[in-house]
């Protein structure tokens, strides 16, 4: 990517930075609408789409050369914008399959798994990706590259991989009409290890949670 690319006036679509902000645009947009829960019904195979596609603007920052910001320190964005209204309504939505076990990471021999919540996932994801995306909108690209990379590797890009394998797995249980077991009880404050979440699972049929959330068995 050259610093033409980087520094463009006039943005391009063919340039790298204005498709990953593209992408990312589009992810915030449409996450943000299926929070707003006025179509309860779509909700897991839409996120599935949703995520599934930011993770290809992902690989594409993983992919690409390291990318450096223009200063040695970040500009000051000011306050966050609060994503807390958003990991709520998440968790509503999702209940009672918002919780699930995942292996942080892959690599690090005899680790057992731990719970995590597909809310409190996308609501992380988002905060990086709006942090990116002020750097963008203010006309600092190389910044809002730098950091969608640099965040990629360090946070969102585990975490929205995680999330992904969890909604994947939850449209398949359901299309293939296998039982889903519910980790009842479970909470992402506790450590447990996998003989202790196998303990605690219980018995969730597909048919209970595939019409609420938009998921139909194959008859």
């Amino acid at each position: 990517m050259s610093d033409a690319t980087l520094h463009a006036t006039a943005p391009d679509p063919d340039d790298f930075a204005v498709q990953i902000a593209d992408q990312i645009e589009s992810f915030l947009v449409a996450v943000t609408e299926v929070a707003r829960g006025d179509e309860p019904d779509s909700a897991v195979p839409f996120l599935l789409l949703e995520v599934s596609q930011l993770l290809l603007a992902g690989g594409r920052l993983g992919a690409h050369e390291d990318i450096l910001p223009d200063e040695r320190y970040e500009p000051d964005l000011g306050p966050e914008p609060d994503v807390d209204e958003l990991r709520e309504r998440f968790a509503e939505m999702l209940d009672p399959v918002d919780v699930y076990s995942e292996v942080f990471d892959p690599y690090e021999p005899r680790k057992p798994p731990v719970p995590a919540r597909i809310s409190d996932d996308l609501a992380d994801v988002i905060a990086d990706l709006r942090h990116g995306m002020a750097h963008y909108r203010a006309g600092r690209t190389t910044e809002a590259m730098w950091w969608w990379q640099f965040s990629y590797f360090s946070n969102w890009g585990s975490t929205a991989s995680a999330t992904l394998r969890a909604l994947q797995s939850l449209v398949a249980h359901v299309r293939l009409n296998q039982p889903l077991e519910e980790l009842d009880g479970l909470d992402t404050d506790q450590d447990l290890s996998e003989d202790a979440l196998a303990e605690v699972a219980g018995r969730v049929m597909v048919e209970e949670i595939a019409a609420p959330l938009g998921l139909r068995e194959v008859k």
